[in-house]
């Protein structure tokens, strides 16, 4: 994992919830009310409570406060668990809807990951190996931080995409249609390999700081608002609705081989 760094990003593995990216303005309305939320929602800067654990398993609650009803109406409850299996950490999300009403929503892991395993490593050393061969196009971010139109093919008909210290200058690549269910972060100069596997997640994104040493390898159920958003959540491309006392889990999964 990449040490958070705060020269650098000080961040190891944030949780993104109850949004993805960002909204315009930093705004959404629902049912005529208009809420402030800013990127990626609270969840990545709050304290869960660790409910439960084992010598292989943790699970941590993050419930509503009156601080979080003024930037997100709703009765929601969200674990997260671990579970540690042989050379693999499996990381589930619940996000249940304890109140009356459909609650909107996205969830998404944001972890980096270093590219310096051995002295001397340059970003140029890595690439990551998506499990099909893809022709894949990446969206980028406009000015304004919301996503544009615009797209770049960056495989064609290949799997293997390099890390180049250029290669985020406009932010991230995001990728909402793609057939791979696992992505790995090799090296050409170690044998190891680290796989993030991502069964069911509609969206990826891929992003680090220009010219940083780490990668982030992000499965997301939600995205970014798009430029031309009505900021209507319940309109939002790409946002999960969850009926009254229903739950929604997913899970992705890293697996380290040495």
């Amino acid at each position: 994992m990449w040490q958070a760094d705060p020269k650098i990003w000080g961040r190891h593995a944030p949780i993104l919830f109850p949004i993805v990216g960002k909204l315009a303005n930093d705004r959404y309305s629902f049912e005529g009310k208009t809420y402030e939320l800013t990127q990626h929602g609270f969840a990545r800067d709050l304290d869960f409570t660790l409910v439960e654990e084992t010598f292989d398993f943790l699970s941590y609650q993050l419930l509503p406060s009156s601080a979080t009803k003024q930037r997100y109406p709703f009765d929601f409850a969200l674990w997260v668990k671990y579970r540690l299996k042989d050379n693999s950490l499996d990381i589930q999300y619940e996000v249940r809807n304890n109140g009356e009403g459909v609650m909107p929503f996205s969830i998404g892991a944001h972890p980096a990951f270093s590219l310096t395993w051995g002295e001397d490593d340059r970003i140029e050393d890595y690439f990551l190996e998506f499990e099909k061969k893809e022709m894949l196009d990446a969206y980028f971010l406009g000015a304004d931080h919301l996503l544009s139109e615009k797209t770049e093919r960056i495989l064609q008909n290949e799997n293997i995409l390099n890390i180049s210290k250029n290669m985020f200058y406009r932010d991230a690549l995001i990728l909402l249609d793609f057939e791979s269910g696992k992505v790995s972060l090799c090296s050409s100069k170690h044998r190891n390999r680290l796989t993030v596997e991502f069964p069911g997640f509609p969206y990826l994104g891929i992003w680090a700081k220009p010219a940083a040493p780490f990668v982030c390898i992000e499965p997301w159920y939600g995205h970014v608002d798009p430029a031309n958003t009505d900021g209507i959540i319940m309109n939002k491309p790409g946002i999960n609705k969850l009926a009254s006392n229903k739950t929604f889990t997913c899970t992705h999964r890293i697996v380290i081989q040495e």
